[in-house]
């Protein structure tokens, strides 16, 4: 793992630092403890504590559906998950998320046979394929060499396809250990669809369409000066100060316990019993063929390259290293799968969310991470209970605005040719469900056009040469 940066409050880099006595590159104890302190501090306790919330449409569901489908022991993964959370905002600085590996969940829950000995064999091997590609350095050549349209493609098919996703949720009744919907969602009801449609326009009139630019707050103090009262502007401070996804999150929790009062009478404190999962030579086989190699492309390509680039705009002033970022994934998975914890990477879609409620450093997963960490430690698995309860329109809800945060990554596309590689990327990878098929795609594209251009070149060479002679 690449060590912290240390950047100059001054704007630059000196070419000569002072001589120290000591050339080592490595940073002294007090110098990470100082950068710790620095990734895990609160801009606004509100406002982080609102990022927190911005990933758990994603995260619920699918640790949900693994735990009634194939029992996953939610407590031990929430103990996990939480060290992770914890561990990454301390070192990144942003809000890193710790989302659990979908397509290694899609196989699961869709596969009879492939039970929890395959799920963990497959976190495993995909792991550590990601440690490896970051140990050697082989992640950063990727990086650099897949071009910006192209991870803008991947980022516009998956923020869409969570929008999509989420809109599912709010329309349909699901049924998540079958991973199948049940009939339309009701309009009235603790879990109906007006319910959704109120938070969703509660989430809009609080956070709008996202950050305001410096500009935009210029032209709307202005308007208010001359079309409104100071009072006006005051109370819209007021609004846009609210917490808006930890109010919805709390509204689900008190609804959940409502929808089920009995929810409390099966409460079983104190955390899971950690075991070594057994994993058979043909759990290992099955987890390899059927969940790594369908996952790798996609932990590639959204988990270390499509989050770099996505922290990268979020946060310039922040060095966030696809080797680094590599290594971290694969040591989550190379520890936890083996006691039976949920595979997990980084996602870019969570960043979004995460960044589209308030979140801004490391301190807005790390309280997230501590979150969890106590209800494993204290509720262990029994909080399941209380998840199945959860209205699911709720989640559907925060679940749609980080997937559009996600897909608003791509306006900054320009230029044709780059809109063009990226919408081929995006169908692609919508319409055959496949991210790995859609890079392929969009490389391929990519790639014709620059020989297009070379050919171009060559021939006003060539007509420039003979007009000449």
């Amino acid at each position: 793992m690449e060590p912290p940066q240390i950047h100059n409050p001054g704007g630059e880099t000196p070419r000569n630092p002072p001589e120290t006595g000591n050339r080592s590159s490595i940073p002294t104890p007090s110098h990470v403890v100082q950068t710790v302190k620095q990734n895990l501090v609160f801009r606004s306790k509100w406002a982080e504590l609102n990022g927190a919330m911005g990933d758990l449409g994603t995260y619920i569901p699918i640790v949900l559906a693994l735990t009634l489908a194939k029992n996953l022991d939610l407590g031990t993964t929430l103990i996990f998950n939480g060290v992770y959370n914890f561990v990454t905002g301390a070192i990144y600085g942003v809000p890193m998320p710790v989302q659990p590996m979908k397509s290694i969940a899609a196989v699961a829950i869709s596969n009879p046979t492939f039970g929890i000995p395959e799920v963990m064999a497959a976190g495993i091997c995909t792991g550590a394929i990601l440690f490896f590609l970051g140990a050697t350095g082989l992640m950063k050549l990727v990086y650099k060499f897949i071009p910006i349209s192209v991870v803008r493609g991947i980022q516009l098919a998956q923020g869409l396809s969570f929008a999509m996703t989420a809109v599912k949720y709010i329309r349909n009744v699901q049924n998540f250990s079958k991973s199948k919907t049940a009939g339309e969602r009701p309009w009235i009801g603790l879990d109906g669809l007006l319910l959704a449609l109120i938070c969703a326009c509660f989430i809009v009139i609080v956070n709008g369409s996202g950050e305001e630019t410096d500009e935009d707050q210029i032209i709307n103090d202005r308007r208010a000066d001359t079309n409104s009262t100071s009072r006006w502007r005051k109370l819209r401070k007021i609004i846009s100060s609210l917490p808006s996804a930890f109010i919805i999150f709390l509204l689900g929790i008190v609804l959940a316990f409502v929808r089920g009062p009995n929810v409390v009478k099966g409460f079983e404190f104190g955390p899971s019993s950690m075991k070594i999962i057994k994993i058979s030579n043909q759990a290992w086989k099955d987890g390899f063929v059927k969940g790594t190699i369908p996952q790798l492309p996609l932990s590639i390509l959204n988990s270390v390259i499509a989050v770099c680039k996505l922290s990268t705009d979020l946060f310039p002033d922040k060095e966030v290293s696809a080797t680094s970022v590599s290594i971290t994934v694969g040591l989550m998975n190379l520890i936890g799968c083996w006691f039976g914890a949920m595979p997990t990477c980084h996602g870019a879609g969570g960043l979004a969310g995460q960044y589209k409620f308030g979140g801004r450093t490391g301190g807005s997963v790390a309280l997230l991470g501590v979150a969890k960490l106590v209800l494993g430690l204290v509720l262990g698995s029994s909080l399941v209970k209380i998840l199945d309860e959860f209205p699911v329109g709720v989640l559907g809800v925060l679940l749609l605005f980080a997937g559009i945060e996600l897909a608003m990554c791509s306006r900054d596309v320009n230029s044709k040719e780059e809109a063009f590689v990226m919408l081929i990327c995006t169908a692609v990878s919508l319409v055959g469900s496949s991210a790995a098929l859609g890079f392929l795609c969009g490389m391929v594209v990519h790639l014709l056009l620059r020989l297009r251009k070379m050919g171009e070149g060559q021939r006003s060479c060539s007509t420039f040469w003979f007009h000449r002679n």
